[in-house]
C-alpha cells in the first residue's frame, strides 16, 4: 500500500488531480477538514473532487462524537473510499480544539469517536492517523494502548507517524523534524498485532526511501517528499504495485494535467491555485529554475491561463534539447 499524506494548505482537490496524473494506485489524502467545518461550511468547495481521484481519503479533525459522525456521514455521501481521524496533528490551533495528537492522551475518547464514525458510514472503513505518543508518554505503552481499544471496536487499519508530537516548546514544523524516529516500534507493533493493517508515516524523504523501509509494515505513506518534489510519483504504480505507470516523464504529467487546469480555469479558479502545487516537479533538473520562476511570476495574473504553463514547460524543453 502506498499513500500521500493529507497536508494542511496543500493536498487539496488541485494537488490531488494533478498528483494523479502520476499515480492511479496511490491512495491520496485531502487536508484535514474539521467536523464543524463539514458540517457550517461550504461543502462542495471543501469537499467536492472530481472522479478521476479515487481511491482518495478524507480526514477529519475533531473531538465531538455527535459532530464527527455527522461530517462522516456528509463524507461519506460525497463518495470519498476512506474516511480518517486525525490523531496526530500537533499545531496551536488543534490543540485549543481538543483534537489532533492531543488526542494521544485519550484513548478511551478516540475508541468512542471511531465507533460513532464507522456506525455513521458503515459502508467505507473509518481508520486512524497517530502519533507514537505526546510529550512524556512512552511511546509502546502510549501507541500500544490507542490502537488496542480502537481495535477492540472494529478499526482495522492505523497510519502510524512514528515520532512523538511535543505539544509545548515544539513548533509544527519543529515536531517534523527534531522528535527522533521510531520505525523499529511501528513494526513491533505489526508483528504483535499481525491482524492489523499498519501503514509507517514520517521521515521518509524520498520513493526509494520509502521502498527500503516496507519491511514489517502494510505499507508506506509519503508526507512532504511527495509535495516538494513530486516527481517521485512517477514510479509509484510500477514500483509498489507492478502496474505501468501512466506517464513516462514529468514534461508527460504537465501535458496529461493541462485538460484539468482548462476545465477549472473555466469554471472561474485561478491558475496559481493549480500550478503553486507544480513548482518542485523539475526540481533539480536542467532548466527546473525557470519552470518555477514563469509559473512563480506569471502564473499569478487575474488572466493567466494555460499558455503559462506550455511556457514555462517550453523552457525545461529547451534545457533537455542538445546543443
Amino acid at each position: 500500500m502506498f499513500a500521500v499524506a493529507p497536508m494542511m494548505d496543500w493536498t487539496d482537490r488541485h494537488c490531488r488531480s494533478f498528483h494523479r496524473v502520476m499515480t492511479r494506485r496511490a491512495l491520496l489524502y485531502t487536508e484535514m477538514v474539521t467536523a464543524d467545518a463539514v458540517i457550517h461550511g461550504r461543502r462542495d468547495a471543501l469537499l467536492g473532487f472530481s472522479a478521476d481521484q479515487h481511491p482518495v481519503a478524507l480526514q477529519l479533525g475533531g473531538s465531538a462524537t455527535e459532530k464527527l459522525a455527522e461530517a462522516t456521514r456528509i463524507g461519506a455521501s460525497f463518495g470519498y473510499d476512506e474516511i480518517n481521524l486525525n490523531v496526530g496533528c500537533p499545531s496551536d490551533r488543534v490543540q485549543s480544539g481538543r483534537f489532533g495528537a492531543c488526542l494521544m492522551r485519550e484513548p478511551a475518547l478516540v475508541a468512542e469517536l471511531y465507533t460513532a464514525m464507522q456506525a455513521a458510514a458503515p459502508d467505507i472503513p473509518v481508520t486512524i492517523k497517530c502519533r507514537i505518543g505526546v510529550d512524556e508518554q512512552e511511546p509502546q505503552e502510549a501507541l500500544f494502548d490507542l490502537v488496542d481499544r480502537v481495535a477492540a471496536r472494529g478499526c482495522r487499519s492505523f497510519i502510524v507517524h512514528a515520532r512523538k508530537a511535543w505539544l509545548e516548546g515544539l513548533s509544527p514544523k519543529q515536531n517534523r523534524e527534531i522528535p527522533p524516529l521510531d520505525y523499529a516500534l511501528v513494526r513491533k507493533l505489526k508483528a504483535e498485532r499481525p491482524a492489523l493493517n499498519i501503514v509507517l508515516n514520517g521521515g521518509l524523504e524520498s520513493l526509494d526511501h520509502a521502498r527500503a523501509e516496507t519491511d514489517g509494515v502494510d505499507g508506506v505513506m509519503l508526507g512532504r517528499a511527495a509535495y516538494k518534489t513530486p516527481f517521485e510519483l512517477l514510479r509509484v504504480d510500477r514500483a509498489f504495485f507492478g502496474d505501468a505507470d501512466p506517464v513516462a516523464t514529468a514534461a508527460d504529467a504537465v501535458i496529461a494535467y493541462l485538460p484539468y487546469i482548462e476545465a477549472r480555469l473555466a469554471e472561474g479558479s485561478h491558475l496559481h491555485a493549480m500550478t503553486r502545487h507544480m513548482l518542485g516537479l523539475f526540481h533539480g533538473k536542467p532548466g527546473g529554475r525557470l519552470w518555477r520562476r514563469v509559473l512563480s511570476e506569471e502564473g499569478v495574473r487575474a488572466d493567466a491561463g494555460v499558455d503559462v504553463v506550455e511556457k514555462a514547460l517550453a523552457q525545461v524543453t529547451r534545457a533537455y534539447a542538445p546543443v
